[in-house]
């Protein structure tokens, strides 16, 4: 696939952002700009998507390699500068121009749906925006990036040799008990380390959104947040309604699971360092050993689905676009990071030879086709994607894909062993979604709660998603900070919902590709190519399912996900 990046209209090639003075020319251009048609109010519109899609590119590598390396204090200060001194600075002025652009007497001639979803989220923009907001944004967004740091540093020894987390957290599938154990109680022991750390960044990053939903003229950050995420297509009764059909529907299959897991092991309950361990006693899936590897392999993978998916990510190897690999001192997690100008995202990971790795670059792999299909829509913020939407790429590119699995495993029975753990995960996450969704609404009504509150209303929260098949006795003070592991609790408050909404959708488009392959990745891509330009029914709409998280909807994927299961067990 050739790639070149779009020439700059408006930006100068040649800009280099070090200061706020650099770009600053281009906002006081924008704001002071007299337009005098519609054609200019486009113009306009397009001169002020390019300088988007420049800054957001440029904060983008600050922080692609700022996660790459986390003790390299220089990329950390880069990434701390945007943030403090020059975000601080855009935004009065991104204000100024979504005012102009709403109070635009040619605004009516900005006709079409793609144009109607833009408006409405600079208009809910509006309504949220206050000066004062300007240096908390600034504050947490210094502060969440501590977590990163703080999480990237955490290693524990094993053999005489420092490892990661996630290189620890991979030995939890071996088949020695006695290990896992071992290796469990030192991961828990070198999280618990940070455990006052965490509880103090929390507890600030809580106050903090807290005074930013009350100057904003919010009862809580949750109903702020909402509103800035641009929930405009559900709400947060239906949020607690996707709880508690989770609790209903998805719950006792988990249950049902464990239970088979127990059986197997030969135990009435299991351990927490038997869950995840092959109960016959097999050794883990590895299938593959290296970065490169697994690059080499998800391309296939692609390419045997649909030829442009597998375009997408040859091209990114080519730019060097990814960095796979687990080693000390990168952040943990994944990503997909699009890059708005050159139109080419970078994907991040922490991969150590698992089967959860191959899954996560088969994740990140569907976002990135995602970022290659709206690449060419004329502006930023067509561009800018709910989650509910992003996820679902991502989540459906894991499931459209087992059928070339057979790539990374080339015995049968461990391509029906990996789909199978696939299906169930997939199974299993939901609650973990909806548990932490549903503390994050406690956490943000009750602002003032304390850290023992904090950790009792988490355990009643645990209970409630509770299948009773795992035997915490001993290790309760675990459990106790187990959300802490959740990036998102830190960075991107809110942002995990959607991962359970989107599973749903894309289980629903896995179910169509089951009888009609084509049309699925037809009305898959056709989906992908809408960006952000249609609502999020519209675009599960063209998707061919529908926006669905009611309790009979969730049954009936549980039964056909059930039905899946069976069959590889057959």
């Amino acid at each position: 696939m050739n790639i070149t990046k779009q020439q700059r209209q408006f930006v100068k090639e040649e800009l280099s952002i070090e200061n706020w003075s650099d770009i600053q020319p281009y906002f006081d251009d924008l704001v002071q700009r007299t337009l005098h048609s519609a054609d200019d109010l486009k113009q306009w519109m397009r001169d002020k998507s390019e300088l988007e899609a420049v800054l957001e590119e440029d904060l983008a590598w600050r922080y692609i390699r700022m996660t790459i390396d986390t003790r390299n204090k220089d990329l950390a200060d880069a990434y701390t500068h945007f943030i403090t001194k020059i975000h601080p600075e855009i935004a009065p002025f991104e204000d100024q121009l979504n005012r102009k652009l709403a109070e635009s007497p040619y605004k009516t001639e900005l006709t079409g749906q793609d144009y109607f979803i833009l408006l409405r989220s600079i208009e809910s923009a509006l309504t949220i925006y206050r000066a004062e907001n300007i240096p908390l944004h600034a504050e947490i967004g210094e502060k969440s990036q501590q977590f990163g740091a703080i999480t990237g540093a955490q290693s524990i020894e094993h053999n005489g040799e420092k490892i990661t987390m996630q290189r620890a957290g991979a030995l939890l599938r071996e088949n020695d008990a006695q290990l896992r154990q071992q290796i469990f109680e030192k991961m828990a022991t070198r999280r618990g380390e940070d455990r006052e750390t965490l509880h103090d960044l929390f507890s600030e990053l809580i106050q903090l959104r807290h005074k930013v939903a009350l100057n904003a003229g919010f009862d809580n950050y949750r109903d702020y947040k909402f509103k800035e995420m641009g929930r405009f297509d559900y709400t947060k009764e239906d949020c607690f309604a996707f709880h508690q059909a989770i609790k209903s529907e998805i719950v006792p299959l988990v249950r049902k699971m464990q239970q088979n897991q127990g059986t197997a092991l030969n135990k009435s309950r299991l351990h927490p360092w038997d869950t995840e361990v092959d109960p016959f006693g097999r050794k883990p899936l590895q299938p593959f050993t290296t970065g490169e590897e697994l690059l080499d392999k998800t391309i296939e993978v692609f390419q045997r689905t649909d030829a442009y998916f597998g375009d997408c990510l040859s091209t990114m190897k080519a730019m060097n676009h990814l960095d796979l690999e687990s080693k000390d001192g990168k952040s943990p997690g994944g990503y997909n990071y699009p890059l708005y100008e050159i139109g080419v995202p970078f994907i991040f990971m922490n991969a150590v030879g698992t089967h959860r790795d191959m899954i996560t670059m088969l994740h990140e792999g569907g976002h990135a086709v995602h970022s290659f299909l709206s690449r060419d829509l004329p502006l930023t913020g067509f561009k800018s994607l709910p989650s509910e939407v992003a996820e679902l790429a991502s989540m459906t590119m894991e499931l459209i894909t087992m059928e070339h699995w057979d790539v990374f495993f080339s015995n049968q029975d461990d391509l029906d062993r990996a789909k199978k753990e696939q299906l169930e995960t997939v199974i299993k996450i939901l609650p973990w979604i909806a548990t932490i969704d549903e503390f994050q609404h406690w956490i943000y009504e009750h602002p003032q709660h304390s850290v023992e509150e904090r950790e009792t209303k988490w355990m009643e929260i645990l209970d409630a998603y509770s299948t009773g098949m795992v035997d915490w006795s001993g290790y309760e003070h675990v459990q106790r900070i187990s959300w802490q592991r959740q990036l998102h609790l830190f960075e991107v408050p809110f942002y995990y919902i959607e991962y359970g909404m989107a599973q749903l959708g894309a289980l629903s488009i896995w179910k169509n590709f089951q009888t009609d392959k084509a049309t699925a990745i037809q009305d898959y891509q056709s989906a992908l190519r809408l960006g952000y330009t249609q609502s999020i029914p519209e675009i599960y709409k063209t998707a061919g399912i529908a926006f669905d998280f009611s309790q009979d909807h969730i049954r009936n994927l549980a039964d056909f996900i059930q039905h899946e299961i069976q069959l590889l067990d057959a």
